[in-house]
């Protein structure tokens, strides 16, 4: 499969650089992965600008014979900015790594100890191989917050921090003597910059998504009237004011319904223990909401939820009605085969909801498996991405597809185990 190659941008001493990453992509079935560069050097370079007008130009180095080369010098300015998952604080990694283990700082760790290690094993960086793999803890943040809990995980974390306080500064050595600026076209450089000019005029007359409220974001994406401040609202129903979700799974064993929300940002789900308690029909859900003594009621984790005595009462009362919306009804059939046969031109809704309900159920269950495989970097990940956000500037995936049809229905095999049929 031929992946893409991506602008990431690295935090070093020097300051900000911006660079090409091709992920891992096969070839002659050999699986490789390389950086903008050549035998000596990553090539960084301190503004886009520079970057577009040299793959312009350059005629030849570590990425011309990727499969995809061809599309990247007809990229704008725009295209070649990183966007905010790849951009990586490397200098920075010692401060974040001094806070607690939280989901975010986990995240932050993971994502920019993976590109070092890649850019170790494509540069063959020995020294950085060698610190990454002499410290457990670097594999555990692949499994997220979870592996960091406890007694136990809180050695992990100690041992962790004192290894990047003590070995960072040789990793960030490492990198800065890496990276190095190639010459750039002069002529090509001025017009590049021109075109970078031009972008950052045009955005200034873009309003900020962080001026904008969630709703108004919303009704913008769908060419929604948005209604003045002194406008009523819009009745939302008892599940909207809740908080809580009726959805519905449809899976080969068949249609199944159950609850859940989000407390933090974090999914939880109607059961325990990384089961997820699932009824036949939204009327047989709601007649196991009704009974006080039902496990259902007395043991699960959606009683974390400040609202959740709210849902049991009307259910009690027998003023609970359960109505699954279409948003809410994740599809995970056919999806597998269709992989498998090499097709690209599925629903690419249905394929995103059925990858988002594999992630919620992931880390609900502190399971970092689909994490792990849906990342972008991932061969299943980046044929994911390519169907649910299609580009004209990627290169399409090639056929055949089995081993990430087979990783798929992997993880749809573990979520299915994971349902408790009441």
């Amino acid at each position: 499969m031929a992946s893409d190659i991506v602008p990431i941008q690295l935090a070093l001493t020097r300051g900000d650089v911006v660079t090409l990453w091709a992920p891992r992509w096969r070839e002659d079935g050999e699986e490789w992965e390389a950086f903008l560069g050549d035998e000596e050097a990553v090539f960084g370079f301190d503004e886009v600008a520079g970057m577009a007008a040299y793959v312009r130009t350059a005629p030849e180095h570590d990425l011309t014979d990727h499969p995809a080369w061809s599309v990247v010098p007809t990229l704008s300015v725009g295209e070649l900015t990183p966007d905010e998952n790849h951009r990586f604080d490397v200098v920075g990694l010692p401060e974040v790594a001094a806070g607690d283990p939280d989901g975010w700082t986990i995240s932050e760790l993971d994502e920019t100890v993976a590109i070092i290690r890649s850019l170790a094993e494509v540069c063959d960086l020995d020294n950085v191989t060698r610190i990454l793999d002499g410290e457990p803890g670097f594999d555990l943040l692949r499994q997220g917050a979870v592996a960091f809990a406890g007694r136990e995980g809180a050695k992990q974390w100690s041992a962790l921090s004192e290894t990047i306080g003590e070995s960072w500064d040789e990793v960030v050595d490492t990198l800065d003597e890496l990276v190095a600026t190639p010459k750039i076209d002069e002529s090509a450089l001025e017009k590049s910059r021109a075109e970078a000019v031009a972008l950052a005029e045009a955005d200034d007359g873009v309003p900020d998504e962080d001026d904008l409220d969630d709703a108004e974001l919303e009704a913008e994406g769908h060419g929604a009237v948005v209604d003045s401040p002194d406008a009523p609202d819009e009745p939302v129903g008892f599940w909207g004011e809740v908080g809580i979700d009726p959805i519905r799974i449809e899976t080969s064993d068949g249609e199944v319904v159950t609850l859940r929300c989000y407390l933090d940002d974090k999914p939880v789900f109607l059961g325990s223990a990384g089961r997820i308690d699932v009824f036949s029909s939204e009327r047989a859900l709601v007649r196991a909401l009704a009974d006080p003594d039902g496990e259902v009621v007395t043991n699960s984790d959606l009683a974390a939820a400040s609202t959740w005595q709210e849902v049991l009462d009307a259910a009690h009362v027998g003023e609970l009605t359960a109505t699954v919306e279409d948003m809410n009804t994740y599809v995970l059939t056919g999806i597998g085969e269709d992989l498998a046969e090499g097709v690209l031109d599925m629903d690419p809704v249905q394929l995103d909801l059925a990858s988002e309900l594999l992630l919620d159920v992931g880390e609900w269950a502190g399971d970092p498996e689909p994490a792990e495989a849906l990342v972008e970097s991932s061969r299943l990940g980046w044929l994911v991405s390519f169907i649910v956000r299609p580009d004209p500037t990627r290169m399409a995936p090639s056929p055949p597809f089995g081993p990430e049809a087979a990783q798929w229905g992997e993880l749809v095999a573990t979520l299915r185990g994971r349902l408790r049929q009441r």
